[in-house]
C-alpha cells in the first residue's frame, strides 16, 4: 500500500479509528489514509487489539498500550474518518463485544449507565466519554493531531459531558476536517472552525482501481457476475430493518425493480459487528420475494464488497458507505433509513444532504423505494461520472493538505 505498517520508528504515525471491528467504511478509511502517507511507518490503532486482516483490514493495536509505548514520542495521530464524534464509551464497548458476551453485557449494564461506562473504561484502559476522539491526554508529546473527514451529525443532541470533551479536544486539533454540514454547523456554534470535505471513501475508485478490477474477476464477485449476466442490484440493510412490515415493503420494492429491469437482487453485509447486518434477516426478506431472482453474498472481505458494488447496476441500502462506493463508481444509488432513525438526525441523511447530486433521490421512504431507484437509474451517466470525479477531487485536495503535511514534517532529520 506504499507505506510501512509497524512500530519501528520512535515517532510513528498512528492511524486511529473504529477499524477494530468489522464495519465496511471503518476498515476502508485506514487504507485511504495510508495511501497518502507512503514512506511513513504507520500503526493502525483502535480501542482494542484485534486482527482484521482476514477481511481486508489491518492488525489493529490498542491505543492505551501505544500511549504507554510512545508517551514521550512526538507521534502523529490521524483520525482516519467515521462517525466518531458522538460514539460513547458504552456504544463502543457494545460494538466491540464478542458474540458470546454481548447479551450478558446488555443485560447487566443497559439500565446502569455508570456501570456501563466503568466497564468500558476497564475494557479500553482509559477514561473518555467519546473514546474514538483523541486529544493530547494520552500522547502529551504528540506533534500533530489530525481529524480527516470525521462526522458527528447528531452532536447537538449529545450529552453535555460528551460535547464538552469533544469540543475541548477538537479545539486543540492541528487539522480538523468534517464530512457533513450538520457536524460543521454544530462545531461552528461552539466556536470551532472546521473544514468540510467528502468522506474518504469517495476516492476509493481512483486510488484503488486496479485492486478492485482484480477483485471483480475472482471469488464470490466473479460467481455473482456469472449468475446474473444481465446485471444485478447490490442490496444491503441493517438488521434493525428485520420487522415483518419492513421486510414486506422491501420485498415488494425489490420485486418491482426486478420486474422493470430484469436485474437480480444480491444481498450483502456492510458490517458483521453488533448492530450491523444479519444474513438471517436477508433470508427472511428473500423468502418474501415473489419473482425476483436473488443470491446471498456471504463474503465479508472489504475488497470483495467494494468490487461487488462496483460490478452492480446500482445500490440500495442503509449503509452510508455502500452509497459512497456506488457514488464513487458513478452508479445509481438509493438509501433508506432503519425505522428507529426516521425523523431523527443521522449520518446518512446529513451526508447525502451535504454531497449528493440533486438529481439523485437520496434518502427515501419505503413506499417510494422502487420508483425512486428507477429514477436514480435514469440520471445521466456522464453527470454521475462528473459528480464522482468532483467529490474525489475535493477529498483528495483536503487529504493532501492535511496528511501530506505529516509526511513532510516527519522526514528523517527534521
Amino acid at each position: 500500500m506504499g507505506a510501512k505498517v509497524g512500530a519501528g520508528d520512535t515517532a510513528p504515525t498512528l492511524l486511529f479509528g473504529a477499524h477494530d471491528r468489522h464495519n465496511f467504511g471503518d476498515l476502508l478509511f485506514a487504507h485511504v489514509a495510508a495511501s497518502y502517507l507512503a514512506g511513513r511507518t504507520l500503526i493502525p490503532a483502535g480501542l482494542i487489539e484485534r486482527d482484521l486482516s482476514a477481511w481486508g483490514g489491518f492488525r489493529v493495536e490498542a491505543i492505551a498500550e501505544l500511549s504507554r509505548r510512545f508517551a514521550a514520542a512526538p507521534v502523529e495521530i490521524v483520525h482516519v474518518g467515521g462517525e466518531i464524534l458522538t460514539t460513547t464509551a458504552w456504544q463502543a464497548a457494545v460494538m466491540l463485544a464478542g458474540p458470546d458476551e454481548l447479551a450478558g453485557m446488555i443485560a447487566r449494564f443497559d439500565a446502569d449507565p455508570a456501570g456501563a461506562h466503568a466497564h468500558a473504561v476497564q475494557r479500553f484502559g482509559f477514561g473518555a466519554a467519546a473514546p474514538y476522539v483523541l486529544g493530547r491526554e494520552l500522547f502529551p508529546a504528540a506533534r500533530s493531531i489530525v481529524f480527516n473527514a470525521v462526522g458527528g451529525a447528531d452532536l447537538e443532541r449529545a450529552e453535555p459531558a460528551l460535547k464538552d470533551e469533544v469540543f475541548a479536544k477538537l479545539a486543540d486539533a492541528d487539522c480538523l476536517i468534517v464530512r457533513d454540514r450538520a457536524t460543521q454547523a454544530a462545531l461552528a456554534a461552539a466556536g470551532i472552525a472546521a473544514e468540510l470535505a467528502p468522506d474518504p471513501v469517495a476516492v476509493i475508485g481512483e486510488r484503488f482501481g486496479a485492486r478492485i478490477d482484480e477483485e471483480m474477476t475472482k471469488g464470490e464477485v466473479a460467481s455473482i457476475r456469472s449468475r446474473f449476466p444481465a446485471g444485478f442490484v447490490a442490496v444491503q440493510f441493517a438488521a434493525e430493518c428485520g420487522d415483518d412490515a419492513t421486510l414486506v415493503s422491501l420485498a415488494d420494492a425489490f420485486d418491482a425493480i426486478a420486474a422493470e429491469t430484469g436485474w437480480g437482487i444480491v444481498f450483502f453485509r456492510a458490517g458483521s459487528a453488533p448492530w450491523h447486518d444479519d444474513l438471517e434477516v436477508y433470508r427472511r426478506c428473500a423468502a418474501r420475494l415473489a419473482q425476483a431472482a436473488w443470491q446471498m453474498f456471504e463474503s465479508l472481505d472489504i475488497w470483495q464488497i467494494v468490487a461487488l458494488i462496483a460490478s452492480s447496476q446500482g445500490f440500495v441500502g442503509t449503509s452510508l458507505h455502500g452509497h459512497v462506493v456506488a457514488c464513487a463508481f458513478a452508479l445509481p444509488r438509493l438509501s433508506f433509513l432503519p425505522p428507529s432513525l426516521v425523523g431523527h438526525p443521522n449520518k446518512l441523511a446529513a451526508y447525502l444532504a451535504s454531497w449528493e447530486m440533486p438529481e439523485m433521490p437520496g434518502v427515501v421512504g419505503l413506499d417510494a423505494l422502487a420508483e425512486s431507484f428507477l429514477s436514480a437509474c435514469a440520471v445521466d451517466r456522464a453527470a454521475r461520472q462528473r459528480h464522482a470525479r468532483q467529490l474525489a477531487g475535493l477529498h483528495h485536495r483536503t487529504a493532501v493538505a492535511s496528511l501530506s503535511r505529516i509526511r513532510s514534517q516527519c522526514e528523517p532529520g527534521q
